[in-house]
């Protein structure tokens, strides 16, 4: 992990990953909607497999008060403008509706997708694999657009950034576990994202480079208190999901499913 590029991102390190899957596409706003807009699918999974992902309810997400898209595009395009809560909320909702446990990467997890089984932070042309600052046209673009990495992700550099499950310290490196490292987050403000957006140049598009989130991100959010679940100035910003490979144990799963008071306020 790591680059020598920055000073958040040093020192270059060697971690291990347990297996995962990784999805190929950054969620999309029909597959975000249906969370927003649906019900669990109660009929497919019973009560006994619910205990065992931990899950005894779901929060359904606020409706939006606005078009959350700013008319940049739904159909086809990522979702955006959603919170790291409201993304773990559909991972659960997700683990609740298929009884297969789902979750945000880790940043380690991220950075090992990215790379694609090698060292590098990008290989080959920027502008043939992410859409960046330097060739968007004022807004996202579609999922898949673009070519994929060496592992088949699509739009991992660029598009929009990605939520991971870390908190952000520019520290973090120098004390990172060797052995599925996650900075389990203890305050709200920031939190990590990865990979970079259509509003970023060359240098926020690369597979080291760290991104913490903002307060400012909610600035134009009137309600008092701010939306667990929406942002107002992060169009810039969504997520990607992942599946281990081996289904953790109920213990393991509820360390995931971070708390909204204790952990979002």
């Amino acid at each position: 992990m790591g680059s020598n590029e920055s000073a958040d991102t040093q020192p270059v390190h060697e971690v291990a990953v347990n297996d995962f899957w990784m999805a190929t596409y950054e969620v999309n706003w029909d597959q975000y909607e249906a969370f927003v807009f649906g019900e669990i699918q109660k009929n497919l999974v019973d009560k006994e497999k619910l205990n065992d992902l931990g899950i005894d309810g779901i929060t359904g997400a606020t409706t939006p008060y606005v078009e959350m898209s700013f008319g940049m595009g739904k159909d086809g395009y990522p979702a955006v403008n959603v919170t790291q809560y409201a993304a773990l909320m559909y991972c659960k909702w997700l683990s609740a509706s298929t009884g297969i446990f789902y979750r945000l990467p880790t940043e380690a997890e991220w950075e090992f997708a990215c790379k694609a089984g090698t060292m590098k932070d990008f290989d080959g042309i920027l502008g043939e694999s992410a859409v960046f600052a330097g060739n968007n046209e004022g807004k996202y673009a579609k999922s898949g657009t673009k070519t994929p990495n060496k592992s088949g992700l699509f739009d991992m550099l660029g598009n929009v950034s990605e939520w991971t499950m870390d908190q952000y310290d520019p520290e973090f490196y120098k004390q990172s576990l060797k052995s599925n490292p996650w900075n389990k987050p203890s305050e709200l403000y920031p939190r990590t994202t990865r990979g970079g957006s259509w509003k970023d140049d060359a240098d926020g598009c690369s597979c080291s480079s760290r991104n913490p989130s903002n307060p400012n991100w909610k600035l134009r959010d009137p309600q008092f208190p701010k939306s667990l679940y929406w942002h107002t100035n992060a169009p810039f910003v969504g997520f990607r999901i992942v599946r281990p490979r081996i289904q953790p144990s109920k213990e393991e799963i509820s360390k995931y499913w971070l708390d909204p008071i204790e952990d979002f306020n």
